[in-house]
């Protein structure tokens, strides 16, 4: 019967971890200049805001997006500096991004989709 218990147990608490923003992920993919790595934790389109350029953009086109600001501004450190309460409706956080000459604010907003966080807009600003 422990056996049973310690299995659903386990169970319940790795089905909690994959509902929660995947922050270190994104942390990870940010400081490796992956934006790949970023746009695979979106949603199919993603509202993308560089420096004043707005669009919706697919992963595909996102991706390129990201990729040429970090070609220009290779990151040096990025670190959250706000995480929103996770609801059923989704989540926000800031973070900051220093590339060697500028520093940059980046605000992220997530939706919950079938039972995990997606980054639906993601705005990147200076500081």
């Amino acid at each position: 019967m422990n056996l049973i218990f310690s299995l659903l147990a386990s169970l319940v608490l790795s089905m909690n971890m994959y509902t929660q923003v995947p922050y270190s992920t994104i942390e990870k993919s940010f400081e490796a200049n992956d934006a790949k790595g970023i746009v695979t934790l979106g949603k199919s389109k993603l509202l993308i805001n560089v420096l004043g350029k707005e669009d919706a953009y697919s992963q595909s086109q996102a991706k390129l997006i990201l990729q040429d600001f970090m070609s220009k501004n290779q990151c040096s450190s990025f670190e959250f500096i706000f995480k929103g309460k996770e609801s059923n409706n989704g989540s926000f956080a800031i973070a900051n991004y220093k590339s060697r000459s500028d520093k940059f604010r980046v605000t992220m907003y997530f939706k919950k989709e079938q039972g995990s966080y997606k980054i639906e807009s993601l705005t990147i600003e200076r500081d």
